[in-house]
């Protein structure tokens, strides 16, 4: 008999105050238990609390971390086990600090979310069997550690310095843990391996996630059992020839006879590749030579081909375990040669062909972690494809992702930057209890993802060395995760997941020329550009600014020679309908409290300054709505635009962020309902695989042709210089574009002034179209809008738009009825006489056509 699995269920739930027996918890306080999940949703399913996300209700949850919480569940034991059986009773996540009893038998303790924990329970079981577990309050017991307390202390300094020197309206504003972005309880749970922004971050709320948040397995096992496997692509030959090393790992746990490993490999195609080694030492290790391997690639430049996996353990002749899974026959490796302009390239190489990286940091999809389904991240992850995107980059502060969220990257085609999950604060990385729960996670998570054929990159961190470096202007050896992000994970991945690079950090860099302020320097590695919107010089350089305004507004992005922008980003409103159904209409007003509440950043008008510049303030929700996203939207097309014109010195853009924890004010560009901002549809254009742009340099006014696909591009430009009430006749412009390049295609001469704009369209369809004013938003002449809309019903959820303009109308928008509907372009703009189709699906039940409504940008002179 193989080994067999089952997945407990049937879990029940009770409170009780600290350190309280079991034996007096009532049986009436026990509800039932939503698993894989937590507290928080069983608590909101049974009715015990307000939804936290809705108003100001955030609050009133702060008493669940406080308290202990037991799971029960009882169960069938197994029939009579063999001298050679086990059984192990697998928890894949613990949320966080807790205790497992089986029938009134201690069997261990766990403290990590990141690494299941895992018992042999073979002596333990009964006929009827009760499991018991108790969660304690993530927190409890620890104490601050002083590196953190010191890191601090020196960072507000030094931050509130730079603050004062970016501009003379621009207020201090240092992270000192709980002014800012940092949590006042991230110092404390360093000691803790759980999600760093479990206790609020500058997007999202306080709510500790706790509870059993992953599936609960009770496992019969025979003689041995695989633990591990690898099917890794050592090489890709010019004839297309792929040499593949397996490797199959197993445990033996009773006498055993010869153990054999038997992998099969079969191709979309069909082509079966097999192979069969002998197990020495608790390992089989053998190489392929797949002749026409069908390669996995990301999405823009080919089919994420995956190849069906089969592995069976033979003892003696009988099969006693076997797994199956997909992986993809690729190579990634990363470009680190010599820059003709100064510095080192930092860029992916995917299967020989190097890449601009077009994407975005991913957050988990929920505070409440446990409870996000396989079909919300297919979803999110195939927006993120939909929009142009080939990487999303798994952010520190997080959790290692749901395995659908990976399976949905291999899937579509979408690479994985994953950050290990450390952020923003130094960690005590000589305390040896920590030191060894954090190589444990490493190893279980390279172990668990090397697979993957989506992963592109491990990062030791985010932002932990440029926090300290800034604090101290060292980055040495020390007691503040140095070994961690130096030793401990490197190592774990060359030993366990060879074939996806390490990178230290996020941000990283080590150009002498630039000292310790290469960690976010312009001359290597990756950088976070937060220039753009927090207004500081944080390495790309600055200057004195004449507002708070000016110092972070967009056009700071023109100054930033970086290498490869692993963030950058500007904060946008959601809809107003995503809005509505989170916050109280009453409090649904322009810095309301309740408003305010669902911004974590500060100061709450940050983006004000900015929107007086672009937009002018906004005086009701539908401008507030309009002009942050006009502000985020109009911000990342021009930061886009210039990075990718540095093609190739510059090879990557990932927009902070993709997705939302909750419904707040954020710098996503999908909000937590999954509706599009229109900075996500901006963003869409601009990472088109060529992309066409202009830029003005002086009087001048250029065109910029990007090629990030890996074919020559050749193509014909129609490009005009036009007053808003019209059409101007244009020219046309033929170009030729190497891949994987920017070319400087047609210059002309100014001065432009306000009352134009600047439009270019491809003859052929080589690339979408685009426009550059000449002035900010408020300040340009739009005119009344005289649009025709029609709209057709399509049946089945879908509907079809039609509209026309008679004057330039800008951000012409369909408003999301629902979430779930899907608009095949959004947030367009349209010259005099030009007219477009959009077709709508998704519509549920109970929402048709006559629900879409058409809207031009609330700052239009007929919008109030």
């Amino acid at each position: 008999m193989s080994r067999s699995s089952i997945t407990l269920s049937g879990f029940e739930i009770a409170e009780a105050p600290l350190d309280v027996d079991i034996a007096l918890v009532a049986e009436s306080s026990w509800i039932p238990a939503i698993v894989p999940g937590g507290v928080h949703e069983s608590l909101l399913a049974a009715g015990l609390i307000e939804h936290p996300y809705r108003d100001e209700n955030e609050a009133s949850i702060r008493w669940i971390e406080e308290r202990d919480w037991w799971y029960r569940t009882r169960f069938d034991g197994p029939s009579e086990l063999a001298a050679d059986e086990r059984v192990r009773l697998v928890f894949h996540g613990l949320d966080t600090v807790a205790d497992v009893w089986l029938n009134g038998r201690h069997v261990g303790g766990h403290e990590n979310m990141f690494r299941p924990a895992d018992f042999d329970v073979t002596a333990v079981l009964q006929p009827v069997n009760e499991i018991l577990v108790r969660f304690r309050p993530p927190l409890a017991g620890l104490d601050v550690p002083p590196q953190a307390t010191a890191l601090f202390t020196r960072l507000a300094a030094v931050l509130a310095a730079m603050s004062g020197r970016r501009s003379k309206d621009a207020a201090p504003q240092a992270n000192t843990g709980g002014g800012t972005f940092i949590s006042e309880m991230l110092p404390l749970a360093t000691l803790r391996r759980k999600a760093a922004f479990s206790w609020g971050w500058d997007f999202g709320p306080r709510a500790p996630s706790i509870g059993i948040w992953r599936p609960v397995e009770l496992r019969r096992e025979r003689i041995a059992t695989i633990t591990g496997h690898h099917i890794r692509t050592e090489a890709i030959e010019p004839d297309g020839t792929a040499l593949v090393t397996v490797l199959v790992e197993v445990e033996d746990f009773s006498p055993t006879p010869s153990l054999q490993a038997s992998v099969s490999l079969v191709s979309p195609r069909g082509a079966r590749h097999d192979v069969s080694l002998p197990v020495v030492d608790g390992r089989a290790r053998g190489l392929l030579r797949i002749a026409d391997a069908e390669l996995w690639w990301s999405h823009d430049l080919g089919e994420p081909s995956l190849y069906d996996v089969t592995v069976v353990l033979v003892a003696g002749g009988v099969e006693v375990d076997a797994l199956s899974d997909r992986v993809g026959i690729r190579r990634i490796e990363l470009d680190r040669s010599d820059d003709p302009e100064g510095g080192r390239r930092f860029g992916f190489v995917l299967n020989g062909v190097p890449i601009f990286a077009r994407g975005a940091a991913w957050l988990p999809a929920d505070m409440l972690v446990g409870s996000v389904s396989a079909e919300r991240h297919r979803e999110l992850v195939g927006l993120a494809r939909d929009g142009g995107m080939n990487m999303l980059r798994i952010w520190g502060g997080g959790i290692y992702e749901h395995d659908a969220f990976y399976s949905a990257c291999d899937e579509l085609g979408v690479l994985i930057w994953h950050d290990f999950m450390f952020a923003c604060v130094d960690y005590p990385s000589a305390d040896p209890k920590l030191a060894a729960e954090v190589a444990a996670e490493a190893e279980y998570q390279v172990r668990r993802l090397r697979n993957r054929a989506s992963m592109a990159l491990w990062a030791g961190n985010n932002e932990v060395h440029v926090l300290h470096g800034y604090a101290y202007q060292n980055h040495d050896p020390g007691d503040w995760g140095w070994h961690f992000f130096h030793d401990i994970l490197p190592r774990a991945v060359a030993e366990h997941g060879g074939g996806v690079p390490y990178w230290p950090g996020s941000p990283w860099g080590d150009s002498p020329e630039e000292g310790f302020l290469a960690i976010n320097g312009v001359r290597d590695g990756d950088r976070h550009a937060w220039e753009v919107w927090h207004g500081m010089d944080v390495g790309a350089g600055g200057g004195d600014y004449a507002s708070a305004g000016e110092a972070r507004h967009y056009r700071r992005y023109a100054n930033d020679t970086g290498k490869f922008i692993s963030e950058f980003g500007i904060h946008a409103s959601p809809e107003l309908s995503t809005l509505e159904r989170w916050i109280t209409p009453a409090e649904l007003d322009v810095h309301s409290p309740t408003m305010d509440a669902h911004n974590k950043d500060h100061p709450k008008n940050k983006g004000d300054a900015i929107m007086e510049i672009i937009t002018g303030l906004p005086q009701s929700m539908p401008q507030y709505v309009d002009f942050t996203m006009v502000t985020q939207a109009e911000g990342l097309k021009f930061g886009i635009e210039h990075y990718r014109r540095r093609q190739p010195s510059n090879n990557g853009t990932l927009v902070w962020q993709f997705n939302d924890v909750w419904p707040g004010f954020s710098w996503s560009v999908v909000d937590y309902e999954g509706v599009p901002k229109a900075g996500y549809w901006y963003a869409r254009r601009a990472y088109a695989p060529v992309l066409a742009s202009f830029r003005q340099v002086g009087d001048g006014l250029e065109l910029w042709i990007c090629n990030s696909t890996a074919s020559l591009v050749t193509t014909t430009a129609r490009v005009s210089v036009s007053p808003f009430e019209g059409r101007g006749k244009g020219e046309t412009v033929a170009a030729t574009v190497e891949p994987r390049s920017a070319s400087l295609v047609w210059r002309t001469e100014g001065p432009f002034s306000e009352d134009r704009f600047a439009w270019v369209e491809s003859v052929d369809g080589a690339f979408p179209e685009n426009r550059l004013f000449f002035a900010e938003i408020k300040d340009l002449p739009f005119s009344e809008q005289a649009l025709e809309v029609t709209i057709t019903d399509a049946g089945d959820g879908e509907a079809v738009v039609d509209i026309a303009a008679e004057h330039f109308a800008y951000f012409v928008h369909l408003p999301t009825p629902a979430p779930g509907v899907r608009f095949s372009d959004n947030y367009v703009d349209l010259r005099a006489g030009t007219s477009r189709r959009i077709h709508v699906t998704g519509l549920p039940s109970g929402f048709g056509a006559d629900d879409l409504r058409v809207e031009t940008y609330a700052g239009m002179p007929n919008r109030s």
